[in-house]
């Protein structure tokens, strides 16, 4: 494209050559001539001057100090998100050819949307529903009376187990599972654990996205949910019952227990803990590895081994830090004391 279609696209104004052919995107410390970079984050700052790529896209107020002869600057509102229009616009990944391969599986009153590419070694099976545009990708194996919204992207080795529903615009990244059994056990007299069956199912709403090697629960009555725009990264664990409300965002390798109800736009820092049972508000941010032990109930952030608002963590941290000079001078009172 010439750089003066893809600034109508992004809304952007050009500062330079606005005829300069792009075939690509980059990242500003490795774009070629061709391709076009961004600048928003303050550390990539010191890439500017040199970079070789073509254009660089900047904010409306960027100060553009010095820069390589023959680049062009591009200036719009959020250079971040006008880039990311241009990965979509650019990206031609698809690798699962429309149609349907020879050598999968397709149960009995399953119906099919249009446009739908199923790769090598899918089993899809009895009276499941599968939307428009949808890409299933080799060896994914989705059990009877599911359903799938249209344009779903299910990428390779995907288990959807009985009985769950998928909304529209939703990825689910390679080796996750939806609809694994909660894990319910009744402990017996003997001390063994009989198991509890786990008879609801897993919902998740349009616009989605699961990260690889997720694994949400299904319910053991009623359903698990998953709201709209969503966003796991990989290796998380969703426990039976669990609520996530709309645009919550959860990092890699957290795990919530069951039946938590989780708010809208909250953002979970990797490897956080929650327990079971209790419910966290809208807009509530928890840092990375922390535990959450109890209901919060205010916005904020929160930090800490416990969860905790992060002010709180902060002066418990700050106390701690200064032990050793408290009990210096506790040795030195005592010392005047004992004279």
């Amino acid at each position: 494209m010439k750089l003066l279609e893809i600034a109508e696209v992004i809304n952007g104004k050009i500062e330079g050559d606005d005829n300069i052919e792009i075939t690509g995107v980059g990242k500003i410390q490795e774009a070629e001539k061709n391709q076009i970079t961004f600048l928003s984050n303050p550390l990539y700052e010191k890439y500017f001057d040199n970079t070789k790529a073509g254009a660089v896209i900047v904010s409306e107020n960027h100060k553009v100090i010095q820069k390589r002869p023959g680049v062009s600057i591009v200036r719009v509102a959020d250079p971040y998100l006008s880039f990311l229009k241009l990965l979509e616009m650019f990206d031609t990944g698809n690798d699962v050819e429309n149609g349907i391969a020879d050598n999968c599986v397709i149960g009995e009153e399953t119906s099919l949307g249009k446009n739908v590419s199923i790769g090598n070694f899918v089993s899809i099976g009895k009276n499941c529903v599968i939307g428009d545009n949808v890409r299933i990708h080799s060896n994914c194996s989705i059990e009877n009376k599911v359903s799938i919204g249209d344009n779903c992207i299910i990428h390779p080795n995907v288990s959807i187990y009985k009985g769950c529903e998928v909304g529209n615009n939703v990825i689910i990244h390679s080796g996750a599972v939806i609809g694994t059994d909660g894990f319910g056990y009744a402990k017996e007299e003997n001390g063994s654990y009989k198991k509890i069956p786990q008879t609801g199912n897993v919902v998740i709403e349009d616009n989605a996205e699961i990260g690889a090697n997720c694994c949400i629960d299904r319910a053991t009555m009623g359903e698990t949910r998953i709201c709209k725009g969503v966003k796991l990264d990989d290796q998380i664990t969703i426990a039976h019952n669990v609520y996530i409300g709309e645009n919550t965002v959860i990092a890699a390798q957290a795990g919530i227990a069951g039946s938590t109800k989780i708010g809208k736009r909250c953002m979970i820092g990797g490897q956080a803990g929650i327990v079971g049972h209790i419910e966290i508000c809208d807009d509530v941010i928890i840092g990375a590895s922390v535990g959450v032990s109890k209901s919060i109930t205010k916005p904020g952030i929160y930090t800490g081994y416990r969860a905790m608002p992060v002010k709180d963590n902060l002066r418990s941290e700050v106390r701690i830090q200064n032990l050793q000079k408290l009990e210096e001078k506790i040795k030195i009172l005592e010392s005047k004391i004992l004279k």
